[in-house]
């Protein structure tokens, strides 16, 4: 017999925002509901971010010990004990995973109920012999690896970042299909591992960020021995008889083959609706096979929000932190608070990291906006120097009144200095909030500080400063 229950809040998936959300409500008293199917934390916790985080922790511990000459010391590297490093991997999940237990949900009074969940009616999901009637619904059943219809694939074995932390042998010549974010940490980390690496990119690697930044990665890159192959398409997969993979590719030069013993597909993520019975909700979806959502993230029904990966914007887990935050505020206190729209930091995690946040100058140009451009080299930051990592930048897009609009940081910890851009141009701050910051000496976020202040150069050095100068010099 079907087991039923009422809740405030249902929430569907426990990766990210469906498990901030289920925290967030019990802990102020409503009553919720979670379902998941799959692992609780989802794709971050389990094949995605903290995985991929880990993993590249090792492969920069690897390479640091490799160039550790350039700091006077003589260190020699053993080959990869590749079972040591999967487990170093898992024990970091593992470490993590009882914050996003099924136990844990349940001591704040969550029910939780692991299986797969379908809706019933406008405000009734169904799953694992449970029917939950709640006065909301939020979805959060985040996306998926999306796998592209090459000829062959489907019959060819292929990694994902669902299936690649889980090898037992370390891939002997790794072939990586997507030069976004994670293909590159992917294949940057596999190089440092000891891997031989391909990265065929039918476009231009990293394509959606500053182009300088990106030749900051690409050199990175190469330099770590991973072979890329930018406006290449792979038009077709086979197996080769020893086991290994073949891509047949189209790349300025007319077809080429290339093989390896293992292919990794990263061209992107899909959400994906089919099972949900979503129209029995009354919950419309585009041509594009996305939610229809309003600001607030409600769709055609509003009942029932969506955040997440789900919600169809940018897929960062830390956005969907944020639309927790704004279902709460809606479905508990009835406030319209809505999802932001742009100005979400963003970060690939190679070495250098690169981290952006509002438009960037392309986007700026495309819309016609008027800015100019300050930049400090992390060469010309003490910090920098010092750790012997002088590559990368800081730059800043400033409207004419002074204002930040975006900004790019690619190098050493550049994720760790975007969240102060972040504020500044979601604050509409401008460059002088940023020059005045009193920033500890000798760290890289002086670079911040020296790019805001380049604006006042043109003014505080030139040819009318230096005669009032002289000027009141003259009565001193």
């Amino acid at each position: 017999m079907t087991e039923a229950i009422d809740v405030d809040l249902c929430v569907i998936g426990a990766g990210a925002g469906g498990l901030s959300v289920a925290a967030g409500a019990s802990q102020m008293g409503a009553s919720v509901a979670l379902f998941e199917r799959g692992v609780m934390g989802g794709d971050c916790l389990n094949v995605g971010c903290i995985p991929s985080k880990a993993l590249l922790a090792a492969a920069h511990a690897a390479h640091a010990a490799r160039v550790a000459g350039r700091f006077g010391l003589d260190m020699t590297v053993a080959p990869v004990d590749w079972h040591r490093v999967r487990d170093h991997v898992r024990g970091v999940v593992a470490a993590i995973a009882p914050v996003d237990s099924v136990e844990r949900y349940e001591g704040f009074g969550v029910r939780v109920i692991q299986d797969h969940a379908r809706f019933t009616g406008p405000r009734e999901v169904e799953g694992g012999g449970v029917t939950v009637r709640a006065r909301f619904v939020v979805i959060a059943t985040g996306s998926g690896p999306s796998v592209p219809p090459i000829p062959g694939l489907a019959e060819t074995p292929y990694l994902t970042n669902e299936s690649i932390f889980d090898l037992d042998a370390r891939p002997a010549h790794l072939l990586v299909l997507g030069g976004g974010a994670i293909g590159c940490e992917l294949a940057q980390a596999h190089a440092r591992l000891g891997c031989r690496v391909t990265l065929v990119e039918a476009a231009r690697l990293l394509g959606a960020e500053d182009p300088e930044a990106a030749d900051a990665v690409r050199l990175a890159l190469a330099r770590d021995g991973v072979q890329i192959l930018e406006g290449t398409a792979a038009r077709a997969v086979a197996r080769t008889d020893d086991g290994g993979v073949s891509l047949t590719l189209d790349g300025a030069a007319g077809p080429a083959d290339v093989t390896g013993s293992h292919l990794l597909v990263s061209t992107g993520r899909r959400v994906a609706f089919e099972e949900m019975d979503l129209a029995r909700a009354g919950i419309a979806i585009d041509d594009r096979g996305r939610l229809v959502l309003d600001s607030r993230l409600r769709t055609s029904n509003r009942r029932v929000f969506a955040v997440g990966d789900a919600a169809g914007g940018p897929q960062f887990t830390h956005l969907a932190g944020v639309h927790a935050g704004v279902v709460i505020r809606n479905v508990l206190f009835r406030l319209p608070a809505k999802a932001p729209r742009a100005d979400v930091p963003r970060v690939t995690y190679t070495a250098p990291e690169l981290a952006q946040v509002g438009p960037t100058e392309a986007e700026l140009t495309t819309a016609g906006t008027r800015f100019g451009v300050l930049r400090w080299s992390y060469a010309e930051n003490d910090r920098a120097q010092a750790e012997r990592a002088i590559d990368g930048f800081a730059k800043l897009l400033v409207a004419p009144n002074g204002r930040v609009l975006g900004a790019t940081v690619v190098g050493e910890a550049a994720g760790e200095l975007v969240p102060v851009l972040g504020l500044a141009v979601d604050r509409r701050l401008k460059v002088s909030a940023l020059a005045g910051l009193v920033v500890p000496y000798p760290t890289r976020a002086e670079v911040i500080k020296r790019a805001a202040s380049s604006w006042y150069v043109p003014t505080l050095f030139g040819d009318r400063t230096k005669a009032v100068v002289r000027f009141l010099m003259r009565f001193a």
